[in-house]
């Protein structure tokens, strides 16, 4: 069987590695004119004829390359040539087609399957991709079998200028020194270009500085800014704004451009010193200021900032080096001038002080403009202030006994003006401090005497204040302790606690059965002394005796055993305490026992008369239960027989004539003013007739020193207020009347007034006289008058 030589592929296109056509560029593209390939050598291992014989063979691979070269951003109507694939089987009869897979292959490479042309049928761009990787394919038109091996080509977009450069960090923004030399580095600025840097001059840029000279510079390689001038002042301006630009092509024409802004911010440096802006300051100063105040404020005054600015201040010469002291507002920077002794116009009426102001931080570069510090004199003038009574010490400790009668001198206060005037000073007491004025004071001597008793076992200490005033109204306070602690014994011994005293029945002789111990309210020097005893009375009992333990106690002991509850629950022991003052006080105290049932160690059971009861069989509980009851039964028998005799006894003695809520039925038309069943005739008696007082039955009498008498009668009134004023006088004399009830009452009064010459004219009282009185003098009252003239005037004889 005879084998045939592979078919040779021929490629049109720009291929490196091995490159045998040439190509000419254009504006517009690129234009390849193919040449037949050479023939690579190339060994591969092939299957021989025979089995199991290998048989190697030198052969030339039918078609090589490497990669297709094609512009980017195509803006042509027609599909983008880009290079023609070609075997030598292929003789130009059709029988051959060419096939393109991999990337883009059909999306944006096409082939002519019978040519093997390649066409880019969309627009690319390098940026996006670079290259294509693809590949090819020579296939029998027919049967599609394969009459070349499949091979792998690139395809490369090649670069055209078509981005600018882009400052991807910018704005920037930067700070240096002012005052710093040329060619100090600022900040460095990097743009990049997107174009292809391995290809032409697409992506080289070069930096340029449109703003900012002449005071900047930038390199226009590396794109560092530097400082172009120097002793650039941050005083004079303190911020710059520079626009920097690169270009690509190496700055050639057609490149393109981008920019960006730089600010550049001077930072402040030490260079230039404090001044003040006086050379003298001149201040009051009141003399009353406490010390540690602040008498003045001076500032120097720097153009720096931050702790360039920072200040010292220091006295540096002048009279008042002991009496002031200047700090530092650290917020202000101003120099605080402080007191630091108290000031004396009488002493001293004026200080001058030099001051010096310095930087705190100086930068050794600028010495030699001179010194960081300036200096300026101040005077402090004092003056006069109306100043309060000094007193010659400011506590005192006064001691009195307690036993000092009333007016007893105590001790003596002095205070003097402090001012040239030397005002008179007047002492008082504040009684805020002796709210129950133990002492007086002499208000023109200041000599402090006893005005009460004084006890020290109730206060032996007494704080008060003394207040001294000059004319002038300026108070000065003054703390005297008055030491009340001079003891006298006035005051018995008496027991420690109320001792309660628990004797067991099995108590056997000469058992202790309490441990007494004594206090006194006094406090003698050398302490308390008591001395214990039973009294005259007890001391020949049979049952108790005591013994003085010499220690201020005392044990108390049976002097017998066989002690009973039930024939005696309780003894009571006196017992003598004496002190060791001077005078001696005693007292006696009473010292309860009860006698208790124990048990073997000596443990309470029961006392008193407790066990009577419980051997009685009642508990407790129902002893009160029946306690309770009969109490509960004599109160309702006291309630029972209280209410009868309320019932029985009327609250007025006078009855019937009691018209307070009484409701009166009438069955018949009345006897006219005979009758009188209805209500109390005697509300319409003539008022100058006298009120009986009726007593009431529920009132227990009073004495008759807390008996309130009654007003005298009224007395006849010219105005018309006589009705008013009468019932005001009755509501009130039966207000403070002890006799009337203790429940709302009706009272009635039918008062006609007493206002009248010819008194009443009502016939209640007609027949009730027997006195003679002549009318005649109605006739001169006129006609209204005559006829009770006429009926009244005449004598009896002439009526007879």
């Amino acid at each position: 069987m005879k084998r045939n030589r592979p078919p040779v592929w021929s490629v049109v296109g720009l291929m490196t590695m091995v490159l045998v056509s040439q190509w000419e560029l254009s504006c517009c593209g690129m234009t390849l004119n193919s040449v037949p390939l050479r023939r690579v050598p190339h060994k591969i291992q092939k299957a021989g004829a025979g089995l199991g014989s290998r048989t190697h063979h030198r052969q030339r691979r039918s078609w090589v390359w490497n990669q297709f070269f094609v512009l980017e951003e195509y803006t042509g109507d027609d599909p983008l040539y880009v290079g023609k694939l070609h075997s030598d089987v292929d003789k130009g009869e059709g029988k051959v087609k060419y096939v393109l897979s991999g990337e883009g292959a059909s999306s944006i490479f096409t082939i002519d399957e019978n040519t093997g042309d390649i066409h880019a049928i969309k627009r690319l761009d390098r940026e996006e991709q670079a290259y294509y990787t693809l590949r090819a394919q020579a296939v029998d038109h027919d049967t599609s079998r394969p009459v070349e091996p499949e091979s792998e080509f690139v395809i490369k977009v090649q670069d055209i200028n078509d981005n600018e450069p882009k400052f991807l960090d910018g704005p920037y923004n930067a700070r240096v020194p002012e005052m710093s030399p040329v060619g100090t580095s600022v900040v460095q600025v990097v743009a990049t270009d997107a174009d292809d840097p391995t290809y032409g001059n697409s992506a080289r840029v070069i930096y340029s500085i449109l703003e900012g000279q002449p005071y900047f510079s930038v390199d226009p390689k590396t794109g560092v800014v530097r400082t172009a001038l120097p002793n650039m002042d941050r005083e004079a301006r303190d911020q710059y704004l520079l626009v920097i630009q690169a270009k690509d092509m190496v700055g050639q024409m057609g490149g393109l451009s981008g920019t960006t802004s730089v600010t550049v911010t001077l930072s402040d440096v030490n260079d230039n010193p404090p001044r003040f802006s006086r050379k003298s300051y001149q201040f009051s100063v009141p003399e009353s200021l406490p010390v540690a105040s602040v008498v003045a404020r001076i500032k120097a005054l720097d153009s720096d900032v931050g702790p360039n600015a920072e200040m010292e201040y220091r006295i540096i010469d002048g009279d008042g080096l002991g009496m002031f002291r200047v700090l530092v507002d650290k917020d202000t920077q101003e120099g605080l001038i402080t007191l630091q002794k108290a000031l004396d116009f009488e002493t001293k009426a004026g200080y001058s002080l030099r001051i010096e102001a310095s930087n705190k931080n100086i930068d050794p570069r600028f010495l030699s403009q001179g010194s960081f510090s300036d200096t300026a004199s101040v005077r402090l003038i004092v003056e006069n202030v109306d100043e309060a009574p000094v007193f010659s010490s400011p506590v005192s400790k006064m001691v009195v006994s307690e036993a000092a009668k009333v007016g007893t001198v105590i001790g003596t206060v002095s205070a003097n003006d402090p001012d040239a005037t030397n005002s008179p000073i007047r002492y008082s007491i504040d009684r805020n401090t002796d709210l129950e004025r133990f002492f007086n004071i002499e208000a023109t001597t200041g000599v402090i005497s006893t005005a009460k008793p004084l006890d020290r076992e109730v206060n032996a200490i007494h704080n008060i204040t003394i207040l001294a005033i000059e004319s002038r109204e300026s108070t000065q306070v003054h703390f005297i302790n008055l030491l009340a602690f001079m003891d006298i014994n006035d005051n018995a011994p008496v027991f420690a606690i109320e001792y309660e005293t628990i004797l067991c029945e099995n108590a056997i002789p000469g058992q202790v059965i309490e441990t007494i111990s004594a206090v006194d309210k006094d406090e003698p020097p050398s302490g308390h002394r008591f001395v214990f005893s039973l009294t005259a009375e007890a001391a020949g009992n049979m049952n108790f005796t005591l013994r003085d333990n010499k220690d201020n106690t005392a044990s108390i002991l049976t002097k017998r055993g066989g002690f009973q509850r039930r024939k005696q629950s309780m003894y009571r022991l006196p017992v003598l305490i004496r002190d060791s003052g001077s005078p001696v006080l005693s007292s006696t105290n009473t010292l309860s026992i009860r006698v208790c049932e124990c048990d073997s160690n000596g443990d309470r059971q029961s006392c008193g008369t407790e066990a009577f009861m419980l051997s009685a069989g009642l508990s407790t509980g129902a002893l009160i239960a029946i306690l309770a009851c009969i109490l509960t039964l004599l109160v309702l028998v006291l309630l029972i027989v209280t209410m009868r005799r309320r019932k029985k006894e009327p609250l007025i003695l006078d009855e019937d004539r009691d018209v307070r809520e009484n409701i009166v039925r009438y069955d018949d038309e009345g006897g006219g003013e005979e009758d009188t069943e209805a209500f109390d005739m005697v509300a319409l008696r003539n008022l100058n007739v006298v009120r009986d007082n009726k007593a009431r039955r529920d009132v227990t009498p009073e004495v008759t020193a807390l008996y309130t008498p009654r007003p005298p009668p009224y007395k006849a009134a010219t105005n018309n207020g006589i009705f008013r004023e009468f019932i005001w006088d009755r509501l009130k004399e039966a207000d403070v009347d002890p006799s009337a009830p203790p429940y709302d009452s009706l009272q009635t009064y039918a008062f006609e007034g007493s206002g009248s010459v010819a008194e009443s004219l009502s016939s209640l009282e007609s027949l009730s006289t027997d006195s003679e009185h002549n009318y005649d003098y109605l006739s001169d009252w006129g006609p209204r008058f005559r006829k009770l003239a006429d009926l009244y005037g005449q004598s009896d004889s002439n009526r007879l």
